[in-house]
């Protein structure tokens, strides 16, 4: 029985985009945000059927996945995500803050009124998804917000180094929300907004390092 396919996320094709690079870019994207269940196989018919695409840009696609360690093959059709252990997710929880802290401190710099509007705006709306219990819209949501900050320097080298461990680690962030209230009970985009308006550098670090602890550093607990 043909398994089926994880809710993609919606991401239209841009102006000049191969069918490809967008396949590509859109399962990336699905990856990173949870879409894909842990444990859950899924086949390259159905992901091209969803798609509404051949099979060979989604087993090219899939290799690029398996390649960034986002996802595992099983044989020549079937891939799935990784098993997560304690060990393994420790790695990527100190990989998120070393990487993460570093490229928010180094933005700093850039951070005018233009950026700190746009992650305003974003905060906002993943307070909405919060307050409307919308898993999805929240990591999404989250997701946009640091990449909006880390990305505030168009050099950076950082984020994509960073986007490679939220692939990894995206599969498993609905488990992370399922008790958000209790383990997120300080609003920390706003200690980081607020940093960020001070040009405090320590601020910021202390921000984002507890940003993502009190958001995934429970799951060590759950995986243990």
């Amino acid at each position: 029985m043909e398994p089926n396919p994880p809710d993609l996320l919606l991401e239209p094709r841009l102006p000049g985009e191969t069918v490809q690079q967008w396949v590509f870019r859109r399962l990336r994207r699905s990856v990173m945000a949870g879409r894909f269940p842990p444990g859950q196989a899924v086949t390259i018919r159905g992901l091209a059927e969803a798609l509404g695409v051949s099979a060979m840009p989604v087993r090219e696609a899939l290799r690029r996945l398996v390649a960034e360690r986002a996802l595992v093959l099983l044989d020549n059709r079937r891939v799935r995500v990784p098993e997560m252990t304690a060990r393994r997710f420790d790695e990527l929880f100190a990989a998120r803050i070393m990487l993460e802290v570093e490229a928010a401190a180094r933005a700093l710099p850039a951070a005018d009124a233009a950026l700190l509007r746009r992650l305003t705006a974003l905060n906002r709306a993943c307070d909405a998804a919060v307050e409307a219990g919308g898993t999805e819209a929240m990591i999404e949501t989250n997701l946009a917000f640091h990449a909006a900050l880390y990305g505030a320097r168009p050099d950076s080298v950082l984020l994509p180094l960073i986007e490679s461990v939220w692939l990894q680690i995206g599969p498993f962030m609905r488990m992370a929300l399922a008790d958000l209230e209790r383990h997120y009970p300080v609003d920390r985009h706003a200690e980081a907004l607020a940093a960020l308006e001070a040009g405090d550098e320590a601020g910021l670090r202390r921000a984002i390092e507890a940003d993502i602890r009190d958001g995934i550093g429970h799951l060590l607990e759950k995986l243990g």
